[in-house]
């Protein structure tokens, strides 16, 4: 290879010799630019280090608004709206961002506060950890969600608590099926400075799923006419 590329530079400028080593060296000339990684690597460890508060705030909205475009996509390709209405409902990506942004604060703290009270990775620890997300951070995290969401989509007080009885355990019932599993690997096998990381990757395909929840109307007229019936 070194060969070619010394008939190609000789060919180009016949004027420099062969052996000159500024030609032909595989290595970098030593007055080359500096290698930018160390800054990255600095940056890198004031948002998770420093700023690890500001990165989980800004990362949870900005995933929370990617998940809402997803799932306004699947909204129209499920109703075969797609080529009809090629935008989005920015206010409501907007909404959903927000609900986002005052979630991610949430969440920092309660999982600050649960390594404090539980240290370490064994597996008692893990499924403790795993219990009170279930139980505690889990409720929170989707009352919070859909009043938050409904109160800044227009909705009243009443509505938003309506939408919670039509919802809550729709979603909850999801949480069970997603989140013991994925925070088993989370608290057992992930360095503490990346589980934001894999976290919000997760977060970002359930957002998916939280949005399409919480706009689809047909789920609620199904879950209010299969409670018509059971009345009856």
């Amino acid at each position: 290879m070194r060969k070619i590329v010394q008939f190609v530079v000789q060919r180009i400028n016949p004027r420099i010799p062969k052996g000159d080593k500024r030609f032909y060296s595989s290595s970098a000339p030593k007055n080359s630019p500096p290698d930018d990684t160390p800054a990255l690597r600095r940056i890198w460890k004031l948002m998770f280090g420093k700023y690890l508060l500001v990165t989980n705030t800004v990362s949870s909205g900005g995933l929370m608004m990617l998940g809402d475009v997803v799932a306004q996509e699947l909204e129209k390709r499920r109703h075969g709206t797609a080529l009809t209405q090629p935008g989005y409902d920015w206010y409501r990506i907007g909404c959903m961002t927000l609900v986002g942004i005052s979630q991610g604060p949430l969440h920092h703290y309660l999982y600050k506060w649960m390594d404090r009270i539980l240290p370490g990775a064994s597996v008692s620890t893990v499924f403790k950890k795993i219990g009170i997300d279930q139980f505690v951070i889990s409720p929170i995290f989707i009352v919070t969600y859909l009043y938050s969401a409904g109160l800044l989509e227009g909705s009243s007080v009443r509505e938003c608590t309506d939408e919670i009885k039509d919802k809550y355990w729709t979603i909850y019932t999801a949480d069970w099926l997603v989140w013991p599993p994925t925070q088993f690997i989370n608290f057992y096998f992930i360095n503490p400075k990346y589980r934001v990381l894999y976290i919000n990757a997760i977060t970002m395909l359930y957002n998916v799923f939280l949005c399409y929840i919480k706009h689809n109307e047909d789920l609620r007229i199904n879950l209010v006419g299969s409670d018509d019936v059971k009345k009856d």
